[in-house]
């Protein structure tokens, strides 16, 4: 059954290795198809375009797969030992090509290092040669380590100056670290792509906190994207039950996970009695109950000028995509997208020609491409 305030007629074909659906997306008078490209795939996470059009896919088991133009699959070998753990959510996160990459086949993958007691969220820089990762490099891993296979972050993205933005979990059971700012627990960290910390980092003398560290107070942040127009940095994470936040970043600003939440604990009880405080960033939106967000794109792209500055946020329990268009004065206006795939949606990137792929959740994942009619 088709869901939401989508068109209620929509045709199904088969094509290649997937499906279409058309629709309309009424109330926007969004008209777009949905063209199914890889299918089978083992919980993916992460997606990258390359600029031939390829595509890089991470499955959180710890592959890393190219697909190419035709729906050719191939498996890169030389990816770097990755934890993996089927009951928690540890493994392999997301990879990001570096802006040069055309010449220098230069990759970054972000991933679960080590065992369940002892692990850290990591970072790896690699060279993609054929079918092969070469040079395999790390160059950030959190600390302090901690147990359990909880709560990683694992988003990537460059700053317009070519600096490099990593997410970090704050491991579930370590909540109280995301407000140290020593600790690189429930952080997003800035630094530059050998690993080097730049100088101008908010507290890169060491003294009020850890020189890599850019903002704190982040629980669990799966979505990360920079307008490269603006500068501006959103970043979405998961709240408990409830409080999913979308911020947009400030460097040096404290984000209050967990002193303040719109979320309660798992338990029912309170995290916090508070969800605000004069000294901590509110967010732009938040969600209760929770929609448990993962993946994250910026609308820049002529193929839906409807879309255009629009930020798309994937939805893991929603199995939707929600749109946020962002007006004056800070209005936010939410709505429903691509609900008819009745997925899980993992991962959320804009193409280089504006069409949009859309990574499902899953042992039998998908990526699926929305196109224009």
């Amino acid at each position: 059954m088709i869901r939401g305030s989508f068109a209620q007629m929509f045709l199904l074909t088969a094509l290649l290795a997937g499906q279409i659906f058309t629709g309309t997306q009424s109330a926007h008078a969004l008209e777009y198809r949905l063209t199914t490209i890889a299918d089978d795939l083992n919980f993916p996470w992460g997606l990258a375009e390359l600029p031939d059009g390829s595509l890089l896919i991470t499955e959180r088991s710890g592959k890393l797969k190219r697909i190419d133009t035709a729906g050719g699959i191939q498996v890169i070998d030389g990816v770097p030992a990755v934890f993996f753990a089927a009951n928690g959510q540890a493994g392999l996160f997301d990879v990001l090509p570096d802006p040069d990459f055309a010449t220098s086949g230069t990759i970054y993958l972000a991933y679960a290092e080590g065992q369940r007691r002892s692990n850290a969220t990591t970072v790896a820089r690699a060279r993609l040669a054929g079918s092969t990762l070469t040079d395999v490099t790390v160059i950030f891993s959190v600390t302090p380590r901690k147990r359990l296979p909880q709560h990683f972050g694992g988003k990537l993205a460059f700053l317009p100056d070519g600096t490099l933005l990593v997410t970090t979990g704050e491991g579930f059971d370590y909540r109280e670290a995301a407000q140290d700012p020593h600790a690189l627990l429930g952080k997003t960290v800035r630094i530059h792509t050998d690993g080097r910390i730049p100088e101008d980092n908010p507290f890169a003398d060491g003294v009020e906190g850890h020189p890599a560290v850019w903002t704190y107070g982040h629980r669990n942040p799966q979505g990360l994207v920079v307008d490269d127009r603006s500068g501006t940095v959103y970043l979405h994470e998961h709240g408990p039950r409830g409080g999913d936040e979308v911020n947009v970043l400030i460097p040096g600003r404290n984000y209050g996970w967990p002193a303040i939440t719109y979320g309660m604990d798992y338990s029912g009880a309170y995290v916090s009695p508070f969800t605000e405080h004069p000294d901590m960033a509110q967010p732009i939106r938040y969600w209760v109950p929770s929609i448990a967000p993962s993946g994250f794109a910026l609308y820049r792209g002529g193929m839906f000028p409807e879309l255009e500055g629009d930020l798309l946020v994937g939805a893991l329990v929603a199995r939707e995509v929600r749109r946020l268009e962002l007006g004056a004065g800070g209005r936010v206006t939410e709505s429903a997208l691509f609900s008819e795939l009745e997925a899980r949606i993992r991962d959320v990137r804009v193409a280089a020609d504006g069409s949009i792929f859309l990574v499902t959740d899953g042992s039998a994942g998908s990526i699926v491409r929305v196109s224009a009619e």
